[in-house]
């Protein structure tokens, strides 16, 4: 078996990619590299994250050494980019929303609906890059995409180039969608219920530790969540769970578990983001804890804003604003005000194509382009999002929750909303959820955190 995100000989490659963006020193890193390359060892990041064949012992051993080496180098000093709480609020400064509270539960229930739509959407294609994606919906003749996938019609040679994703294509297909499917974004999204149910406003990292450990197995959490998950089973302090052989720590995890901080506390900006970078830190540092303050600041907005305007020119009061999450952001809404699908996808891509199809940066990116170009169009919104390729149901699960509780289950329609039959199926205790329950306890939260948040 080769566990992904957690092998020292596929963590090194990725751990040389995130210390450059951290700005360590330059010439210890190139030390670093020379001597795996001379052990022969990859330097090239596995993008699926385990290598094809397990290292040698020895070469194990080395990936070992290095990897505490890389993380003992400090990382370069930029007062643009702070990861301590006290720090972030100084730096930003987020806007104050009105909040009527008229429609409350039918945004509720668009949210939950259309997350649960846009990650269900993206799921056969994760991992296939965006000309894949663009052969598979040619080839079977449902260019440019305006439904779930399927694998009817779609040629055999096709379909060897471009594999559905393994896990989900037997669920997350057209002709075989029964329900939502389980899935690690909507998983967190139910976690962050229970963490709020059971401790309140007042959770600390710890608490989300602890219910880690208690509720969420192992083999269902990815990338920097995996790196903390293992970290905590070694012991390892909270504080120190997001920088141990953690080279994940600005990817996209921490975004994709902050929807319910927002859906809580509408209109509370500063108060869902203090939620989420609590949450946040236990595997995330800089650029990945801003992805989570920005989603919280989305859901936040959409459950009280207009329109697609107003929810991003909120959100994006709560993200430092010369950090290069809040560049990409600003990128993405540049290039979805063009309503230009092809080239818009093309600028995307040459300004974030380098980055592992998982990172932070390029999937804020998507989102902001999406929706933007969408305009508050539900399939439009998550169509973009999806045929943009990289973390595509991560991406599109957080711009269905946003045009969702925009848009309410009504514009979300039927053709998304029928398949998910009001059930999302999870691997957390309890098993498969209704969307009306999960909508009733959100509400009873928002209710009862609103004057202790």
């Amino acid at each position: 078996m080769r566990l992904t995100w957690v092998q020292p000989e596929d963590l090194l490659p990725h751990e040389l990619v995130a210390s450059r963006a951290d700005g360590k020193d330059a010439r210890a890193l190139e030390s670093v590299r020379a001597r795996w390359v001379a052990a022969d060892g990859d330097p090239t990041p596995p993008a699926s994250g385990a290598s094809a064949t397990p290292a040698t012992p020895a070469l194990r051993r080395l990936a070992d050494e290095l990897l505490d080496e890389l993380d003992a180098l400090p990382a370069a000093p930029n007062p643009d980019e702070p990861t301590e709480w006290d720090e972030i609020a100084r730096s930003v400064r987020p806007s104050s929303l009105p909040h009527s509270g008229d429609d409350y539960v039918e945004r509720l229930e668009g949210a939950w609906t259309g997350r649960a739509a846009g990650c269900l959407l993206g799921k056969p294609v994760e991992k296939i890059p965006r000309e894949g994606i663009e052969q598979i919906l040619r080839a079977g003749g449902r260019w440019p995409l305006t439904a779930y996938f399927s694998a009817v019609g779609l040629p055999a040679e096709v379909a060897a180039r471009w594999p559905w994703n393994r896990r989900s294509a037997p669920t997350s297909l057209v002709e075989n969608i029964d329900g939502m499917p389980e899935d690690d974004d909507t998983n967190y999204s139910m976690l962050a219920l229970s963490l709020l149910e059971r401790h309140g406003a007042g959770f600390t990292t710890d608490d989300v530790a602890q219910l880690w450990l208690d509720d969420l197995p192992a083999g269902r959490v990815f990338t920097a969540e995996r790196a903390a998950y293992r970290n905590l089973l070694l012991g390892t302090p909270t504080d120190r769970t997001a920088t141990v052989r953690n080279p994940f720590r600005e990817w996209i995890g921490a975004l994709i578990r902050a929807d319910v901080f927002g859906w809580v506390l509408p209109g509370r900006l500063d108060a869902a983001m203090r939620l989420a970078w609590t949450d946040a830190r236990l595997t995330h540092t800089r650029n990945g804890v801003y992805g989570a303050l920005w989603a919280a600041g989305l859901t936040c907005a959409a459950m009280v804003c207009r329109d697609v305007d107003e929810v991003l020119d909120a959100a994006a009061t709560c993200v430092p604003p010369h950090s290069k999450l809040a560049e990409a952001i600003a990128f993405g809404r540049d290039v979805g005000a063009s309503h230009d699908l092809d080239a818009g996808l093309d600028r995307l891509h040459e300004r974030y194509g380098d980055l592992h199809w998982v990172h932070v940066l390029n999937n804020a990116a998507t989102i902001a382009f999406a929706l933007e170009y969408g305009r508050g169009d539900f399939g439009a919104s998550i169509c973009a999002s999806v045929t943009a390729g990289w973390d595509t149901d991560s991406s599109s699960a957080t711009v269905g929750g946003v045009v969702g509780a925009l848009v309410g289950p009504d514009g979300i329609g039927p053709a998304w909303a029928d398949p998910i039959d009001g059930r999302i199926a999870s691997t957390l205790p309890g098993g498969e959820r209704r969307i009306a329950d999960l909508v009733a306890r959100t509400a009873e939260l928002a209710r009862t955190l609103g004057d202790v948040a």
